[in-house]
């Protein structure tokens, strides 16, 4: 018994010996690995090149003001200067600021034809409405898309004769003031009572379809519907 013991003993003290020397050694072995890996990452590190943007690719510079293109200018010229909206303290006063000496487009000549022959006896308010009514139409889908179609259309305005519009006095101040007032509604520059008016009719007669609107606005001689 005591010879088993001393054997295993010996063979425990054996096994720790090995188990030490060999434990040992394969500290020292992962160790110098470590090492030699750390050592091998430092060298690489040193003697790898900062990274240059090769010849082919495009260097790449951030700015801190912003860079505008210029674009080519392009030639507009407006219809007619116009006042800023607001700036007259009375229609009549826009009305005088108005410049009428240009050339009118078509559109804008049966607008202002069709102020002149419905309402140039009437105050300045009463003939931007029938104005707005033109206008109104042209943008409603039960009317045609245009002045002159809306003033031309049959059966609508008493001065058009067989889909024509008569010629006003060019030289008459009515004629000036008509141009004046068409320009300012097309650019809506003042507002008027009949804003969103789409009939309208002299005070004097009472059309059977004039029950059925709601009223917008009585000028002068005039009442404007929706």
């Amino acid at each position: 018994m005591k010879f088993i013991s001393k054997r295993v003993g010996a063979t425990a003290l054996a096994a720790t010996l090995v188990a030490t020397f060999f434990g040992a050694a394969g500290s020292d072995a992962v160790a110098q690995d470590q090492a030699e890996q750390d050592s091998l990452e430092v060298a690489r590190t040193q003697s790898a090149p900062a990274f240059v943007a090769s010849a082919a690719e495009p260097e790449v510079r951030f700015v801190m003001n912003e860079v505008v293109q210029e674009l080519p200018e392009k030639a507009e010229v407006p219809e007619i200067s116009l006042p800023t909206p607001g700036a007259a303290a009375s229609l009549r006063e826009l009305v005088g600021d108005i410049d009428t000496s240009g050339e009118m487009s078509r559109e804008m000549m049966c607008l202002a034809q069709a102020v002149y022959f419905e309402s140039r006896g009437e105050p300045l308010d009463g003939q931007l409405a029938v104005a707005r009514v033109v206008i109104n139409r042209a943008e409603s889908s039960r009317f045609p898309d245009d002045y002159c179609s809306v003033v031309t259309q049959r059966a609508q305005f008493s001065f058009v004769r067989g889909g024509r519009i008569p010629a006003p006095n060019h030289s008459s101040r009515a004629w000036t003031k008509a141009k004046a007032i068409a320009r300012i509604a097309h650019r809506d520059l003042w507002e008027s009572p009949a804003h969103d008016a789409l009939y309208f009719h002299a005070t004097y007669v009472r059309p059977s379809w004039a029950g059925r609107m709601t009223t917008r606005a009585t000028i002068d001689n005039h009442i404007f519907y929706r």
